[in-house]
């Protein structure tokens, strides 16, 4: 049950987040898409991030290359990470913000033996301040991916 109040109160943030959205100004208020050749393209019907309201939502990232589409097959946890956070970087970037104003993460395992490696990288992408965050465990992820990273940013 811990497991289902996170879910929902991460999506009683998302909601209240969208209410402050719909009250701004209806120009701020308007859902734009951002897209960056520098991330690996959406596999599926979702954009790799929206704005709206002054706020950055940013899909699950993989560790897809975006240079040549190809899925991070290798053991090593720590690099599958790293090309996760750099695929996540480059749509913040993309979006006009920064990591430092990365607001709050979410982090899907499959295996939460994963965790200690996982968090040493992350950590490399969030020296100060770092954003709010759970770490969830799944059964699995989109092409057998061993984590996938989201994100909610502020410009």
């Amino acid at each position: 049950m811990p497991q289902t109040r996170t879910v929902v109160a991460f999506y009683a943030v998302i909601a209240s987040m969208l209410t402050f959205a719909s009250c701004s100004n209806s120009r701020s208020a308007m859902k734009n898409v951002i897209y960056t050749p520098n991330a690996p393209a959406p596999i599926g019907p979702y954009s790799q991030a929206t704005e709206a309201g002054g706020f950055v939502f940013i899909s699950g990232q993989i560790a897809i290359n975006p240079a040549n589409g190809e899925m991070y097959t290798g053991g090593d946890i720590a690099v599958e990470t790293r090309q996760v956070m750099e695929n996540l970087k480059a749509i913040v970037e993309q979006s006009g913000s920064t990591m430092g104003n990365v607001l709050k993460c979410t982090i899907f395992l499959r295996d939460m033996n994963d965790f200690a490696a996982v968090n040493a990288v992350y950590g490399e992408y969030f020296q100060e301040y770092p954003p709010a965050r759970e770490t969830v465990a799944v059964v699995g992820l989109p092409k057998n991916a061993r984590v996938e990273i989201s994100a909610m940013v502020s410009r």
